[in-house]
């Protein structure tokens, strides 16, 4: 079987050359140890996520393994799917550890940059015990949940509403009056992290701050949670999405975020059969349902910036993102750029949402040893939470050790 050395594959992602890195093993062994750019597709998965995941069939695709005998029968189910560029990683994970970092957990290079957004952006946060006495002091401030609302039902912060963190930019100035304070929150760090920042790049005059660890630092305080909630901050006013719009654009070419005129978006479809495009619907799963251009998928935006690997395997992959509000696409292609991806937002009137419903797609097999994560659920440990959030915190560390990442966060205005 071809062969790439782990080397050679690190040049790739200096270098921002198309490259997708494949760990064929179960999702628990890949959360122990993966390097970073790598993408959890256990083999039982390939068929129903590698179409998805890259679209391009010669696409170089390098699959590895620690030993367990799986590149051997991935190399035939990927070969059968038509992909033509496909090599194993010589020395499987093993020999990647001589040359580079492994990391724990998933979703890494979307955690390891929300880290880095707040260690240079200095990212307001208060711990859960200054919340809790923000929240009795003055009973008029707003909490809202980034999370999906599925995670926000399971439990949230009480008072808190549900607005997933695509929609943060989008319907913040009719979620919270303008001289209210703010709390944003999620389960961990990541998310209140990036839609905390989010809110202070686009200038709101709301007073703006993180829950520090999420409902995993409110649980570690000893404080209570509700379950079962369903209020969601969906209002949108005409005013207020004229200020989100305004206010995204600015942004976004602050950070050089392109946006594609019919022509050259026609380009990057022409383009397909060399460079990767993956097409991004970053609205919500149900506006995608309802209609939505033809070949876009359902990505939405909080969710894609929070776990990237779960939509784009090729590092180094055009990415094409879609809305219908001028908001939600630019600010996500903002954080997508500043991490390095090749991304950038449909045009106004370029492509036309006609089409339904949910494209079939082969059932995704559930892995045979999942990875519990400390965030999720009622019932973890206390110990899992805190070595969690101790992670996080050294991702940084991490990230900067290991060299890969082609990261480049952009300050407001105001922090220089």
């Amino acid at each position: 079987m071809p062969t790439t050395t782990p080397a050679e594959l690190r040049r790739h992602w200096r270098e921002r050359r198309e490259i997708a890195l494949l760990d064929l093993r179960e999702e628990a062994d890949f959360a122990a140890a993966h390097p970073f750019f790598a993408v959890s597709l256990p083999l039982a998965q390939i068929e129903a996520r590698l179409p998805d995941l890259a679209p391009r069939r010669d696409v170089p695709v390098v699959i590895y393994d620690d030993g367990e005998g799986l590149t051997a029968p991935a190399m035939e189910r990927i070969a059968a799917l038509g992909y033509t560029e496909v090599a194993v990683l010589d020395g499987g994970l093993a020999a990647y550890r001589a040359v580079g970092e492994v990391f724990r957990d998933v979703n890494v290079p979307s955690k390891a940059f929300g880290e880095l957004v707040e260690a240079i952006c200095h990212t307001p946060s208060h711990p859960a015990e200054d919340v809790q006495r923000l929240l009795a002091q003055h009973p008029e401030t707003v909490v809202l949940d980034a999370r999906r609302f599925e995670e926000y039902r399971t439990m949230s912060i009480p008072g808190g509403r549900s607005l997933p963190g695509g929609e943060l930019a989008l319907r913040i100035f009719d979620a919270a009056p303008s001289d209210v304070p703010v709390i944003v929150n999620c389960a961990g760090r990541t998310r209140s992290i990036i839609g905390t920042q989010t809110l202070v790049n686009l200038g709101v005059p709301q007073k703006v701050a993180a829950l520090r660890n999420g409902t995993i630092g409110w649980t570690l305080a000893g404080l209570p949670l509700d379950h079962g909630r369903a209020e969601a901050a969906r209002t949108l006013s005409s005013e207020g999405h004229a200020r989100a719009r305004d206010a995204a654009g600015r942004w976004a070419e602050r950070v050089g975020v392109r946006v594609l005129d019919r022509g050259t978006y026609a380009a990057w479809v022409a383009e397909r059969g060399a460079r990767t495009l993956h097409r991004l619907d970053v609205r919500s799963p149900e506006e995608h349902a309802a209609g939505h251009p033809e070949g876009f998928v359902s990505a939405p935006g909080g969710q894609l910036v929070q776990a990237t690997d779960e939509w784009v395997a090729v590092r180094g992959a055009r990415l094409a993102l879609f809305d219908d509000d001028g908001v939600r696409a630019r600010m996500t292609a903002s954080w997508l750029v500043q991490m390095g991806w090749d991304a950038a937002v449909i045009g106004d009137g370029v492509v036309v949402p006609d089409q339904t419903g949910v494209p079939a797609r082969p059932p995704v097999p559930a892995p045979a040893r999942p990875y519990k994560r400390p965030y999720e659920g009622t019932d973890n440990p206390r110990a899992a939470m805190q070595a969690y959030i101790d992670w996080e915190l050294g991702l940084v560390a991490q990230l900067a050790n290991d060299g890969v990442a082609n990261f480049r966060v952009v300050r407001p205005a105001a922090a220089g």
